[in-house]
């Protein structure tokens, strides 16, 4: 097995259901969980069992098909005598009893949409991956629930594989930015547990090994919710890539010394004028490696860049609970009444970012204008 040849599938389609790795517990223990409807899938993503834009985008896309399957199933039921009492039957709504068909089906799936929606705000990914998911349920509405169940699932497969083969285009054209034996720091994780597989920021660091190019990684530690020490150390350590781990805020030292040559994060939504949201410190990094001539790089799909926000002064920033701050899981360090804050990501403004990594090749000094050549055909 090669180093840069997949070891984990972040989530996947297993015996008529969703399973997906719980990220929360990496890298003491490795378990995938089972999801069935879109409720429990918009759990998992407000809880961080899945995290990362496109992963999300991702879950997001088979909550839809597993609402969908979950009424066609109890509509044909319905239909073959079942007992109104049974089990199978009350995973319809008792409002929508004694309504035909396709208003229990539409109701339920309304009812799926606004649930997933309301799962998290800064990701753009989870709103992408919804409003491809109705387009394709409006398409074929006409047909029976369980021909439509099919199509919504068959799309949430492509929206999977699409994540892949767009990862591993970003990785080609992002390996060509570094040089053989580049160091290179990352915040977060923006790997393949942040997507459907191989990752945007470590999916190029993939393709750069890949390639023949002997590079090693500098993790952020990432706090408070550690996913850089627990799972992009993690991630470099299983497929043998050099990774050294350190606390966020030695990233300046770091510089100072030499010992960092490029910068890559992913992210999370980038606005129209190529300001990046990504995870809270990221800010903090672009601002050092613009202060030591560092170049910056960010990783990220097409889906993500979002250009019905203007700036990133208009992106959404999700706040967390401070249980997340106070310590890590059951042991907490911080002293009982203090006030704490804890917004989960941060944007850097465009002029900070040298170049945006995507599907279609790097976009050097991102900025309004660069953005919409890049997007053209895509939306709008």
């Amino acid at each position: 097995m090669s180093s840069t040849e997949m070891k984990v599938e972040t989530l996947r389609w297993f015996n008529n259901r969703l399973e997906m790795v719980d990220q929360r517990i990496l890298p003491a223990a490795f378990e995938y969980l089972s999801y069935y409807t879109a409720a429990s899938v918009a759990e998992g993503i407000r809880s961080m069992v899945v995290r990362g834009a496109p992963a999300i985008g991702v879950a997001a896309a088979y909550g839809v098909a597993l609402e969908a399957l979950k009424l066609s199933n109890a509509l044909e039921g319905r239909h073959s005598g079942l007992d109104p009492e049974s089990s199978a039957f009350n995973k319809l709504d008792s409002r929508f009893r004694g309504n035909d068909d396709a208003v229990v089906f539409n109701a339920g799936m309304e009812e799926g949409f606004k649930v997933l929606v309301a799962s998290r705000p800064t990701a753009v990914n989870l709103f992408w991956a919804l409003q491809r998911m109705r387009k394709v349920w409006e398409g074929v509405a006409t047909q029976s629930p369980q021909e439509i169940a099919q199509r919504l699932l068959a799309e949430a497969h492509e929206i999977l594989a699409e994540d892949i083969r767009i990862n591993k285009a970003m990785g080609a054209h992002g390996a060509a930015l570094l040089k053989d034996g580049a160091r290179v720091l990352t915040h977060c994780n923006a790997g393949a547990l942040a997507t459907a597989g191989w990752g945007t920021a470590l999916g190029v660091f993939r393709s750069a090994v890949e390639a023949g190019k002997k590079i090693s990684v500098i993790a952020d530690e990432t706090r408070p919710f550690l996913q850089g020490a627990r799972l992009t150390a993690w991630e470099m350590v299983q497929e043998n890539i050099p990774v050294t781990l350190i606390t966020d805020n030695m990233a300046g030292y770091m510089m100072a010394q030499g010992e960092i040559d490029a910068v890559v994060v992913g992210t999370d939504r980038v606005a129209a004028n190529g300001d990046v949201a990504n995870k809270i410190g990221t800010y903090m990094v672009a601002v050092l490696a613009k202060r030591h001539n560092i170049p910056f790089y960010v990783a990220c799909p097409l889906s993500t860049i979002d250009l019905n926000i203007a700036t990133g002064k208009d992106i959404p920033i999700e706040e967390r609970s401070v249980e997340e701050v106070k310590g890590f899981r059951d042991y907490h360090w911080a002293a009982e009444g203090v006030k704490i804050r804890n917004p989960s990501f941060d944007v850097t403004p465009a002029e900070l970012v040298t170049g945006l990594i995507t599907e279609r090749g790097v976009v050097l000094q991102p900025d309004a204008q660069n953005i919409r050549k890049l997007m053209r055909g895509v939306q709008g």
